[in-house]
């Protein structure tokens, strides 16, 4: 493409753990193949035949024809043209189709690949390609060319690059050759200046690397990685050259070693398994480094075992717990809950006897395809089934997740500005939590997101109508973390008219959860002060029911039902905990000869057995008519106070007195002493007090007076 690629500091030719699976290209073997120009109608050219080869081992049935008409094409639209290093253009996309063919593309992909640059660069028009190879093919060279026009490094075009990634939200096979393409020119920086050199690392760094990190590309993303490594960082990429040929040079192997180990282990277990040695590449190296300081063999490497079905993974997996040393923590299940780029793996360490930790990773063969080519690996998801005839619109059905959210930010941003910076956040994430829904469903969010972003993914827009959650059962703010593993249940309100609140915004780290508040805040202008929404939130109404005593609901009350072993004896019910039939109950005696009942897990008990008040002797002489205070937790909501007291007063409980707290952060406590016929009925009230939308808890009272 017109990004002419070099040689930039390109990793030299390392053996052993730094050698890459993938062959390098011989640029001057595709020149002179290409120069020979196109070959008789019925074979094909000696250019594409590694191509052809490469291809063939993913796809063997693959109809050879369009490639042969594609290069074709391509070669005699570029012929004359040559890169910046000397070779003949066409040796870029033939380059760029390789890398393709390598990951698995399928036909349509490296068809459109091999002419990804003729209408960009040469007098082949889209209809042209359109004509010779159909709309497919038209749709992803017209992609591809668009993405050319982008510079990605200019954040004051966001709206360019808005559409450039609508592009790849509508067929991931466009960013695929994208990809591609931007590796090759990786490749090949070293003819540029330093200083376009380091401009293109950086961008390749900001955007492309964390878009194939989220396409799960990561045999492009690995590459990538250490290209920009040796261009933005020499020194220490050299440096960690050379602790990769030191360890290559070393006469013992740990990996090698526990390899075999494992190898006999499996094959005892009669478990069909084949057993890799993945050497880490540079980037991953001095990230090990860095936290590990000294590097020991075990540390440049990670042993990769393949079986053939899911069910083998685990039973490899019990096996290597059973027969060697297990690090129980490092131990994740990527294939029961997959990450969000499509990755599935059985993640495990065991640990060697002189210290050495390895880790492993354990994966079907169709795992370990999707695990390398993500997106790539898929085929065309965009193909509609035989059952359903095509309509025009593009069927995806296994796009990942981030992409089909991208969708839906890009459409919704209020403004492109808006949806520029909230993806620039979210490609700097590098780590996806999963956590469990209360359906059993889960949801991938980033790193460090909290209940406002799990709302809105698990809602969209409905989220504006959340009240609270549940993290692991227990109530929690909207603006709590969540982390990996957690399960959160998300409360919504009844009413329709639920508004999303601004402080949202400050917990908010997901473009989905960012764009839908502040696109709603956009089209409802505030009309408070200084830009703030009218109170929607205020105090619920503070009624105060006026007691029927002068005994306020903290004070110790008159009992009938109550004997104690005090002959004489006033007995009053304290009204820290109001204890009701059947509660365990103590008592203790207070000035004037009285003696006060409390409940026995009463915390005003504890503290005056503390002080060595002795106890005296209580029991119910029978179920009857008592009074109780209850605490009621909810959210703030219109009408609130009414349902619950109604639902109240259908128990049969009469409210004696009621205090309604100023709400914080949309919550409220209510506090209520009613009048019970029989104490027998409070289980049955406390449930219909749960019931009333918005409450969430109701509790006895555990407050503490004063006590004499």
């Amino acid at each position: 493409m017109s990004a002419e690629a070099t040689n930039p500091a390109t990793p030299g030719p390392v053996t052993g753990p730094a050698a890459r699976w993938r062959a390098r290209i011989d640029l001057r073997r595709l020149g002179r193949a290409a120069l020979l120009g196109p070959t008789a109608r019925d074979r094909l050219p000696d250019a594409i035949s590694h191509v052809v080869e490469a291809h063939r081992a993913h796809h063997p049935d693959a109809d050879l024809e369009p490639l042969r008409r594609a290069y074709v094409l391509a070669e005699s639209s570029h012929r004359g043209q040559m890169r910046k290093s000397g070779e003949p253009y066409i040796t870029h996309p033939l380059a760029v189709t390789l890398i393709l063919a390598e990951l698995g593309a399928e036909t349509t992909t490296l068809t459109a690949s091999l002419l990804h640059d003729t209408v960009e660069d040469t007098e082949v028009t889209l209809d042209q390609v359109g004509e010779q190879f159909g709309a497919e093919v038209r749709y992803l060279v017209d992609g591809v060319t668009k993405l050319e026009k982008v510079d990605y490094g200019a954040a004051a075009e966001p709206e360019t690059f808005r559409k450039m990634l609508v592009a790849t939200g509508n067929d991931v096979r466009v960013m695929s050759i994208k990809l591609a393409d931007r590796l090759h020119n990786m490749r090949t920086l070293g003819v540029m200046r330093p200083e376009k050199q380091e401009r293109i690392a950086k961008v390749t760094r900001d955007v492309l690397i964390p878009l194939a990190e989220r396409l799960g590309v990561q045999a492009l993303k690995t590459e990538l990685e250490d290209l920009v490594f040796a261009i933005l960082h020499p020194e220490e990429y050299e440096h960690t050259r050379e602790l990769i040929v030191e360890n290559a040079s070393r006469a013992d192997d740990p990996l090698a070693e526990v390899a075999d180990e494992m190898r006999t282990v499996l094959r005892d277990a009669d478990i069909q398994a084949e057993v890799l040695i993945r050497p880490r590449h540079f980037v991953s190296v001095h990230r090990v480094a860095r936290k590990r300081g000294r590097l020991r063999g075990a540390d440049f490497g990670r042993l990769l075992v393949l079986v053939a079905e899911d069910a083998d993974c685990y039973g490899v997996l019990g096996e290597l717990h059973t027969c060697m040393t297990p690090v129980v923590s490092e131990f994740k299940d990527f294939i029961a809950v997959p990450k969000f780029n499509l990755y599935q793996s059985l993640h495990t360490a065991v640990a060697r006897p002189d210290g050495q930790v390895v880790e492993v990773l354990i994966r079907t063969h169709q795992m370990h395809k999707v695990a390398e080519a993500g997106v790539v690996a898929l085929g065309n998801p965009y193909a509609p089934s035989s059952d359903e005839p095509a309509d025009g619109e593009r069927a995806d059905p296994t796009r990942p997740g981030w992409l089909s959210r991208l969708l839906d930010w890009q459409q919704a941003a209020p403004d492109p500005d808006t949806f520029w910076s909230t993806l620039r956040e979210d490609l700097a994430q590098n780590r996806e939590i999963t956590v469990f829904r209360a359906d059993g469903g889960t949801l991938g969010l980033p790193e460090g997101a909290s209940c406002v972003d799990a709302a809105y993914a698990q809602y969209g827009e409905d989220a504006h109508a959340c009240i609270g959650a549940r993290v692991n059962g227990r109530l929690a703010t909207l603006s709590t973390v969540l982390k990996d593993g957690d399960t959160v249940e998300l409360l919504m309100g009844q009413d329709p008219a639920s508004e999303p609140s601004r402080e949202w915004l400050e917990h908010a780290h997901t473009p989905a959860a960012r764009i839908a508040i502040q696109r709603w805040l956009a089209a409802h202008p505030a009309t408070g002060e200084e830009g703030e929404r009218p109170a929607e939130s205020a105090p619920a109404p503070r009624p105060t029911t006026e007691a029927l005593s002068t005994e306020g609901s903290s004070t110790a009350r008159p009992a009938a039902n109550v004997v104690v072993d005090q002959p004489d004896a006033t007995v009053r019910l304290a009204g820290c905990c109001t204890p009701v039939p059947p509660d365990e109950i103590t008592g203790f005696a207070v000035r004037g000869g009285a003696v006060t009942v409390h409940r026995v897990l009463c915390t005003a008990v504890a503290r005056m057995k503390s002080t060595g008040r002795p106890e005296i002797a209580v029991h119910w002489r029978g179920t009857s008519e008592c009074r109780v205070t209850l605490v009621a937790e909810s959210f703030v909501r219109p009408h609130l106070l009414a349902d619950l007291t109604e639902a109240m007063a259908t128990e049969g409980a009469e409210i004696v007195s009621a205090t309604v707290e100023p709400p914080t952060q949309q919550r409220v406590r209510h506090t209520y002493t009613v009048q019970l016929p029989d104490a027998a009925d409070l289980p049955a009230l406390m449930r219909a007090m749960r019931n009333v939308a918005g409450v969430y808890d109701v509790s006895r009272t555990q407050t503490q007076p004063g006590m004499s």
